[in-house]
């Protein structure tokens, strides 16, 4: 009788881990996983947004906030294409970092950010 408890047991755990993954978890558009491409301007929403945050944290120049966006492209890249924002700024002193890039990914997730373009 022991035996068959314990067997009944163990089967029970091993057989119904797999039911809890359960209802709820989704990677579609109502789940917030969405993998569908941004548009442009969508894309240049995102990287102001992304400009004021690394403004506010001291990563690039506070003049930076509020500059509005030159241009916004799709680049080809060893990784697949991706969303380039192109940012200038004659108030930075240091010529090398009056043009500032920001990356994301086609479906909206930042990816980085620099001064070179590449």
């Amino acid at each position: 009788m022991k035996i068959l408890t314990t067997t009944l047991l163990l089967s029970a755990l091993l057989f119904g881990a797999p039911v809890m993954a359960g209802s709820g978890h989704s990677h579609d558009a109502d789940g917030g996983h969405s993998l569908a491409p941004i548009s442009s301007d969508e894309a240049v929403t995102k990287a102001s947004k992304k400009v004021k945050q690394l403004s506010d944290t001291g990563k690039i120049d506070a003049t930076w906030s509020g500059v509005t966006a030159a241009s916004v492209e799709q680049k080809s890249y060893s990784k697949g294409p991706e969303w380039v924002i192109t940012y200038k700024n004659n108030k930075v002193s240091d010529q090398t970092k009056q043009t500032l890039y920001l990356f994301f990914s086609l479906d909206g997730h930042y990816i980085a950010a620099n001064y070179t373009g590449n």
